[in-house]
Formats: structure tokens, C-alpha cells, sequence
């Protein structure tokens, strides 16, 4: 007999009702039927390199997908190639000294990360200190997992970094960590030395776990920097790292996290109950990509280079301000005062200029009167999405 179709009265978990879909997810969704409609967008949104891996790596993992034996479950822990290869690569080029045995533990990408870090250290009801503006998922991870989120602002006028004075008068019961994102993302701002030195004496103070996400030191910068060579780092501190940025491998989905090796033992109780190891072939082509010369990321940023040129010049053509001292691989521009809202820009360049550019309130309420401009995007592109600007928003 046909039952008939009748809603179940299903409902899902309450957790759901803290969080709304990725605004990426979303949009991109918008953006695609725009696209199916003939009106060919041009994506200055999200921050996928469109620029090769090393060619050796790519060799690697096709020589090592041939190898009959090499597809089966991998350990959590990821190969020893791998970490032997993180752990030199700290070395090199952040001189951070990590036993690739006991302080080292590859990932599926940051959110994984922020996943398994929030599971390992922080219970229903505990605090967590987000950055505002920030990487949106430190704040639905932490609401999906029952944390209460208490933000921290970061504002142009303190230069996009922590008030430490505010956060010495700021209640702190009950916070277990705090995320840190620098260089900063969407702001651009840089890391020193000074700032990770602050960051760790104030973890250290207030027994707070500080977790840096690292994933653009390398990318418009002369100077990659790690929170872990701070002395003392490491008994209060974990950083990431990821080579989606680094080394143009995002579909990948390789990187690590870093600190002491009872932080790394108590993330892989959680890692180990959720997923296994990456493809072998995949962790030994990422190991070959660790080895790049400083040629390598200097002809990437040499791309890099000329597309901020070219972002720098469409921030001009929308009227934006913008500081030129960012690095990574976006430009932050604060929108003219004539706008209401970031959004009345946003959708004019988006219907009008067939543009797509990402508004900062995404990144929390002080991105509210911002912009976000990727530079993961072709030159000829950026050019095409600079033109097609310049004749909506005519002087």
C-alpha cells in the first residue's frame, strides 16, 4: 500500500538553532545560479589559491598513487615522513625546535583543528575568546559545542590587535581558550615578535590556552613568524599551520598543529574517534612541498605582488580606504561613509558590476563598514572585475 507522503515530526538537534549556514555556503550558491543565468561573475571572494602546488610534489603523489600497496588506513598521527617534514620546516624557517614524534599532529585543514582543539579542552558552558572581527568558524564551532563565545574587538584604530589593557579588566572565569589569528585574517595585519610575547605571558597569567592560527605567514611577508618561539610557548600555546595557503594545496586539506606533547595526546583522544589519517600518497607529496626553496614562495608572491596592485586599484575605483602595510592573500578596505550599509556596496558590484566581493560583517560586527578582496584570482580577472567597476562606479 502507498503511505502517503506526511512531514515526520523530526526536529533537529537544538544546537543547530546557534549557528546559521557558512555565509560562503550560501552565497556561492547565489553566485552559481547567477552564473548558470549567462552573467558570469567574477569570484573575488573566497581565498582559494588558483596557483599549482611545486611540480615535485605533484610528481610524489602520482608515483606514490601507483603503488599497489599504499591504499590503505593510514595512523591518525599522520606518517613520520610528514612530521619529520613539519617539524623541519618549523626549523627552517621559523626556528621553533618540535619533536615530529610527541609535538606534532597533522590535520584535515583548520577546521578540523578547531574541532578537535574545542572538543580536547573546553566543556558545555565554558568560555571562549573570539576575535571580532575573525575567522567565523571560531565562533560556530565554539556555539555549536555549547561554549559560551565572549569576543574580544580589534579595532583600525588599535591597528586590528588585541587590547591588552581591556583584556586585563575584562572577567575571565571560565574562559579556556583564546583564538588568535595572525597575520590576521581578514585585516592583514602582521605578527612581531612583541605582540606573541604579550600574547604568551597573558596565557600563561590567566591560565588561558592561546591557539594561533597561522596559515599566511608566507604570503606577502618577508618575515614568517610562530607564537611557539617565544620561550615558554609551548606550555600554553598551540599554533596552526596549513599548507593550503602556503603551498597552493587547499583541495589537499593538509595541516598541523603544533605544542606540548600532553596538549597533542589529549587532540589526538579526540582526532583518533572522528576520522583516520590522510591518503599516504597524499602526506608523502606534502612532505616533498615542505621542501621548497625560498625561490619557490618568492615566485608565488611575485603573482601575489601584482595582484594587490590590481585589488589595490579596484579598493580606489569603490572609494575604500585601505592601509598598504597587509600581508596574506586578501585586501581589507573600509567602505565610504555614503553607504548605509556594507551590503548596498556589496550587491551593486555584485548585480551591476558582476563582481563578487566579500562584506566584512561576516568577520563579526567591527567589519561592519569593510570589505574583503581575494587575491586568489588571475590577473587578466582582476583586471576584467577592475574594468567592469570602473564602469558602474564612474567618478
Amino acid at each position: 500500500m502507498l503511505m502517503e507522503n506526511k512531514n515526520c515530526p523530526i526536529v533537529p538537534a537544538n544546537r543547530l538553532a546557534n549557528v546559521s549556514e557558512y555565509y560562503f555556503s550560501r552565497k556561492l550558491k547565489e553566485v552559481a545560479q547567477l552564473n548558470a543565468d549567462g552573467l558570469d561573475i567574477i569570484s573575488l571572494g573566497i581565498g582559494s589559491p588558483d596557483m599549482p602546488p611545486a611540480q615535485e610534489a605533484v610528481e610524489v603523489l602520482c608515483r606514490a598513487a601507483n603503488d599497489p600497496n599504499g591504499h590503505g588506513y593510514q595512523p591518525t598521527v599522520g606518517t613520520i615522513e610528514l612530521r619529520r617534514s613539519f617539524a623541519k620546516w618549523y626549523q627552517d624557517w621559523y626556528q621553533v625546535e618540535l619533536d615530529p614524534t610527541k609535538e606534532i599532529q597533522p590535520l584535515i585543514g583548520s577546521k578540523e583543528g578547531i574541532l578537535h582543539v574545542t572538543l580536547a579542552f573546553v566543556n558545555p558552558g565554558d568560555k571562549v575568546l573570539i576575535p571580532n572581527p575573525g575567522y567565523p568558524t571560531y565562533s560556530a564551532l565554539s556555539r555549536l559545542l555549547g561554549a559560551e563565545v565572549v569576543e574580544y574587538p580589534l579595532t583600525e584604530e588599535n591597528h586590528w590587535l588585541p587590547d591588552f589593557e581591556m583584556l586585563e579588566q575584562m572577567n575571565l572565569e571560565g574562559v579556556k581558550l583564546m583564538w588568535t589569528n595572525y597575520p590576521h585574517m581578514p585585516t592583514g595585519t602582521n605578527a612581531t615578535p612583541e605582540l606573541f610575547e604579550k600574547l604568551v605571558d597573558f596565557a600563561r597569567r590567566k591560565g588561558i590556552v592561546i591557539v594561533n592560527d597561522n596559515p599566511y605567514s608566507f604570503i606577502l611577508n618577508d618575515r614568517p613568524l610562530s607564537i611557539l618561539s617565544v620561550p615558554g610557548a609551548k606550555a600554553c600555546c598551540i599554533e596552526f599551520n596549513s599548507m593550503s595557503k602556503s603551498h597552493n594545496m587547499p583541495g589537499w586539506r593538509i595541516g598541523m598543529l603544533a605544542s606540548n606533547a600532553q596538549f597533542v595526546e589529549w587532540i589526538l583522544k579526540v582526532k583518533s574517534n572522528i576520522d583516520s589519517g590522510t591518503f599516504r600518497a597524499m602526506q608523502l607529496a606534502a612532505s616533498t612541498a615542505l621542501e621548497a626553496e625560498a625561490d619557490w614562495y618568492a615566485n608565488n608572491n611575485k603573482s601575489y605582488r601584482q595582484r594587490r596592485q590590481l585589488a589595490g586599484a579596484i579598493m580606489e575605483a569603490l572609494g575604500c580606504t585601505y592601509c598598504d602595510q597587509q600581508v596574506g592573500m586578501f585586501l581589507w578596505g573600509k567602505i565610504p561613509e555614503s553607504y548605509q550599509t556594507v551590503e548596498e556596496l556589496t550587491e551593486k558590484v555584485l548585480h551591476e558590476a558582476r563582481v563578487f566581493i566579500t562584506p566584512g560583517f561576516i568577520f563579526g560586527s567591527n567589519g561592519a563598514r569593510y570589505i574583503r578582496l581575494s587575491l586568489c584570482c588571475k590577473d587578466e580577472k582582476l583586471q576584467e572585475a577592475l574594468n567592469r567597476i570602473k564602469a558602474v562606479f564612474k567618478p
